[in-house]
């Protein structure tokens, strides 16, 4: 059950803007600077919420405070802890709740790092399924099931799956669940809302949104669950550096003005490389009839900023990337200046050689899409 302050009727630039900010003192900055300290006054016996610098920061109180703001709006029984990365958070969840003999389900077109943590956790008599996101296919691996990892989004194909069906299922089976929600953002979908036990997500991508930040969290309900990832995050010293921390947080402060232009300018690529006939393969969910459309828009808000398609061959890919010039060829995605790669470069994805995934930026719609276009021409010669 959710404890409603007055937050939870602010608009979500109004909100994002004043995410986690302390309450004024005159003379002080509105969001204090970072604190940089690896030990705290602490006479006496060891009280407080500040004693070592691996085990909390009030750079990282701030930030944490602002995230969950954003997951759970208006609702104080959520608990954010940030991490270094987007892989240590995942890491976190999946290493403090699965043991030995557990069973973990993992989705078989996520995250290209997904299988290697996979690996590592069968190394110590962890069960690991997998199955796509599409078509809710992870339901007929839940038996017996101690965690459900869901990506929806999925990266870098795009498909999505019900998280409140499956959230449902898992919970009759006595099974967890995690929603990873890094391509979505908690402006765009809230996993804790569709009923999952976590939401996980790497802050490096369009949460901080510079292409500056390595950072990573997890938000949820459950105190005894929370004080798990907490304290792997202790053992394994997985900690945000105060910076880091600092520099998110005053991005957040521009996360509905970015995401609203990066969707927009994503629906407006999408749109223009369906009418391409050398493209094939176009998946975004906000395009009325992509595959996902009926149920994204049953559980987002937004759509993100990702778009995926093909081209025919790897050197058409390869010169389509060259041509761009209001594109940077850089992996991840989220960030205010556009990006695209030929994704087969790395392995790990199932995807054609000549799979682009593209994440739209913050660039004026019309000069994204004549750079893309043009680019497109400039391949085919």
């Amino acid at each position: 059950m959710s404890t409603e302050n007055p937050a939870s009727g602010l608009g979500e630039g109004t909100r994002a803007v004043r995410a986690g900010l302390p309450e004024p003192v005159k003379h002080e900055p509105t969001l204090p600077g970072p604190v940089f300290a690896a030990h705290y006054h602490l006479p006496g016996e060891p009280t407080g919420p500040y004693a070592y610098g691996r085990d909390q920061n009030p750079t990282w109180t701030l930030l944490e405070r602002a995230i969950g703001e954003l997951e759970a709006p208006g609702q104080d029984d959520v608990e954010t802890v940030a991490f270094a990365s987007g892989m240590a958070a995942i890491s976190a969840v999946l290493f403090s709740q699965v043991r030995s003999g557990d069973v973990l389900v993992l989705p078989s077109d996520g995250y290209n790092v997904l299988p290697l943590a996979g690996e590592q956790l069968r190394a110590y008599g962890v069960e690991v399924r997998s199955a796509p996101t599409g078509g809710n296919a992870q339901l007929d691996a839940l038996d017996g099931a101690r965690l459900l990892w869901i990506e929806t989004p999925s990266n870098p194909g795009l498909d999505v799956c019900d998280v409140r069906r499956l959230s449902e299922a898992a919970r009759a089976r006595g099974c967890l669940v995690a929603v990873d929600n890094t391509l979505a953002t908690p402006l765009g979908q809230r996993p804790l809302d569709l009923g999952a036990d976590f939401a996980v997500a790497s802050g490096t991508k369009q949460l901080t949104g510079h292409g500056d930040v390595l950072l990573g969290y997890v938000a949820g309900r459950d105190p005894a669950l929370m004080a798990d990832v907490r304290r792997w995050r202790k053992i394994v010293g997985a900690i945000p550096g105060p910076m880091e921390a600092w520099l998110a947080h005053r991005s957040l402060a521009t996360l509905q003005l970015r995401a609203d232009r990066q969707n927009v300018n994503a629906l407006a690529v999408a749109e223009a490389l369906k009418g391409r006939p050398e493209v094939t393969g176009v998946r975004y969910p906000g395009l009325p009839d992509d595959p996902s459309h009926k149920i994204a828009s049953q559980q987002m808000r937004r759509y993100g900023c990702v778009v995926s398609f093909a081209l025919p061959t790897r050197a058409r890919a390869d010169r389509f990337l060259d041509a761009l010039r209001l594109v940077d060829d850089a992996t991840s995605f989220g960030g205010v200046r556009s990006t695209a790669e030929r994704r087969g470069r790395w392995g790990g994805d199932a995807v054609p050689e000549g799979f682009i995934r593209f994440s739209a930026g913050a660039e004026d719609t019309d000069d994204l899409v004549a750079d893309v276009l043009r680019a497109l021409t400039v391949a085919a010669d």
